[in-house]
């Protein structure tokens, strides 16, 4: 059988006008600025006054750590809010916007698949609204501030080889991850060490999707530490004087994004972190105005609940005062198979001991979930290959660990496929055993929250950090820093810091290679291993096969 792609599906979407999706949630077509006729954004005003309203229920979609089988937890996440409405629930969607990088390189966009998406989908995954873009500008009129500030006499006597503050762009691009700026002779400045991260790296991300409004966002922005002084005393974003220009690029970009599921449900889409590099969460403005207005409100963390998850729990709840009411975990079968040794060559083939052998990686996510207080459904996301002995143990294993798995097929028959699921979380949520808390506390040393999540989640023996690095936490915690969070940076493919190790391995370490201080965003970001903050481009990058058609439609971008 022959079948359709994400991007012809989308294509033929029933769209409605997004002024219609917004009085499904009480927004007024005045409260509205459309970006044409099916996305819009949520006026400040708006959000400022559904304030007072009751908190609706959050259910978090994360997923076991993901393998080139395909485990589709966007998917699950568009398919579950349009099961809850399927059910008669009022309910939203609150996923990130896509980064251009992986949209032209291997990892593809970020608006679900199949008959579970949410639309305009090609827009989505390229432009959108223009926040991505605006985050980069507002990111680099910093840069240039900085290097400006020290061409015009350094009145901070900023010390050049201490410039923290790296240049971003929204591309996989690893010929920019070290350079040498400010070459060509005396009008161009001083020549100095520099370097580039992706966007969705930067802490300006991380503020916008963090802050409340732009008030707490020119705050947040004017505490971010740039560089430091040849005294080591750090140099500040408002010390530059760029936080009030920069929350002016800004201002449009923090209002939320408002457009549709295929099924016309309401999905707000705003804010884009990755999971493996930075906090991987859609923005806080975005989920909390989304809780003020449906009962349900179905968000996603990035990558597995390793990293996406455990940032999402301890960071973004912690700091937005957030608490879920359900955990749902999404697998698939062929995922099972791989961790447990199987080639993705032979996948279509059944083999139920594999499977309950790669059980044991989904086995880990659940309980580490589970370990901050919140019940867990599995999803399993149904591919055709799946068998139904497959299928079942999957279903036998997850019984075993105190939870309950559903068969979803949403991919392919859209919310008629989640009616169950959705059913199972909204009864799962009515029972309020959940009891949410941070696995660590605030007052815990920057150091002992690094191995917290090293050993309690990752389960390795140890967070191996050299003296540098614990003599520069322990400087940030003098600074009066040590109560933040911290933002793990690590390979998303294992729960180890070797993307090849698959399952739920043991007996190894966390090497920590670098930490950052991102002052503004509130945590401290500790890069493990060889991950990297501006990605590159894979041997056969998507982008060759995306263009333009005779008819001026999009080919190739899914």
């Amino acid at each position: 059988m022959a079948f359709k792609s994400d991007i012809e599906i989308a294509r033929a979407a029933s769209k409605r006008p997004i002024q219609e999706i917004g009085a499904k949630l009480g927004i007024s077509s005045d409260d509205l600025l459309p970006y044409g006729h099916d996305k819009a954004k949520i006026s400040q005003s708006f959000i400022n006054s559904v304030q007072g309203n009751k908190n609706g229920k959050l259910i978090l979609v994360t997923a076991i750590n993901p393998t080139p089988a395909g485990e589709g937890k966007t998917t699950t996440t568009v398919g579950l809010g349009d099961g809850l409405n399927r059910i008669g629930k009022n309910a939203a969607v609150c996923i990130r916007e896509a980064s251009l990088g992986p949209n032209f390189g291997m990892k593809g966009g970020a608006a679900g698949g199949g008959y579970a998406q949410v639309v305009p989908m090609e827009e989505m995954n390229l432009h959108f609204t223009g926040d991505f873009h605006a985050i980069t500008s507002a990111h680099n009129l910093l840069s240039a501030m900085i290097d400006n500030h020290i061409y015009w006499g350094n009145e901070l006597d900023i010390d050049v080889r201490r410039v923290v503050w790296r240049r971003v762009l929204d591309m996989n691009d690893r010929a920019l991850r070290q350079i040498t700026a400010s070459l060509g002779g005396v009008a161009n400045g001083f020549p100095r060490e520099a370097g580039f991260d992706i966007t969705v790296a930067s802490e300006v991300m991380a503020i916008l999707c963090l802050a409340k409004d732009l008030s707490d966002l020119e705050k947040r922005l004017g505490d971010m530490i740039v560089a430091y002084t040849r005294d080591r005393k750090p140099v500040y974003c408002r010390d530059i004087k760029a936080d009030g220009a920069m929350t002016v690029l800004l201002k449009d970009a923090m209002q939320p994004n408002l457009v549709q599921t295929l099924e016309n449900n309401p999905a707000f889409v705003h804010g884009g972190p990755f999971a493996n590099i930075a906090h991987g969460c859609n923005s806080v403005i975005a989920t909390t105005t989304a809780l003020k207005l449906a009962d349900y409100v179905v968000t996603e963390a990035g990558f597995g609940a390793d990293l996406g998850a455990e940032k999402f729990m301890n960071i973004k709840c912690r700091k937005a005062g957030l608490a879920p009411s359900c955990v749902v975990v999404v697998a698939t079968v062929r995922a099972m198979k791989m961790n447990g040794g199987v080639a993705k060559a032979d996948l279509g083939k059944e083999n139920v001991d594999a499977v309950k052998n790669g059980c044991a990686n989904l086995g880990r996510h659940i309980e580490n979930v589970k370990s901050f207080g919140v019940p867990v459904v599995v999803a399993i996301n149904h591919f055709v290959s799946d068998t139904d002995a497959e299928v079942q143990a999957v279903k036998d294993y997850v019984a075993g660990q105190g939870s309950e798995a559903v068969l979803c097929k949403h991919w392919a028959k859209g919310s008629e496929g989640t009616a169950d699921l959705a059913t199972k979380v909204v009864e799962t949520i009515e029972k309020g055993e959940g009891k949410f808390a941070p696995i660590y506390p605030d007052e815990m040393s920057l150091a002992d929250k690094i191995n917290t999540i090293a050993t309690k989640i990752y389960r390795a023996d140890a967070a191996v950090m050299d003296g540098k690095i614990l003599s520069q936490l322990k400087d940030w915690e003098a600074q009066g820093y040590g109560n933040l969070p911290v933002c793990m940076a690590k390979t998303q493919y294992s729960f180890t810091t070797d993307p090849e190790r698959r399952g739920a391995p043991t007996g190894f370490t966390i090497p920590v290679r670098e930490v950052r201080l991102s002052a503004g965003a509130g945590f401290v970001v500790a890069i493990c291993g060889e991950i990297m903050t501006m990605p590159g481009l894979p041997r056969v990058p998507s982008a060759e096969n995306i263009k333009l058609n005779a008819d001026g439609d999009i080919e190739g971008l899914f």
